[in-house]
């Protein structure tokens, strides 16, 4: 079973990325994959896929 929410690490390894380009990222208001529980950060890993997806459409 695949995990639907990852949390900072989870997204930072996942796109290989530092700590501080993942706190920018999820923080971006409307990028439609992050949201916040309590004082941690989590990335919705499906709308992730296609807000990447989409960047990538961009170039």
């Amino acid at each position: 079973m695949e995990k639907v929410l990852l949390n900072l690490q989870e997204f930072r390894e996942y796109l290989g990325i530092g700590e501080n380009k993942a706190l920018e990222l999820v923080k971006m208001p409307h990028n439609g994959f992050s949201l916040k529980i309590g004082n941690k950060w989590f990335v919705y890993k499906v709308r992730l896929d296609e807000w990447l997806a989409n960047e990538c459409d961009k170039y």
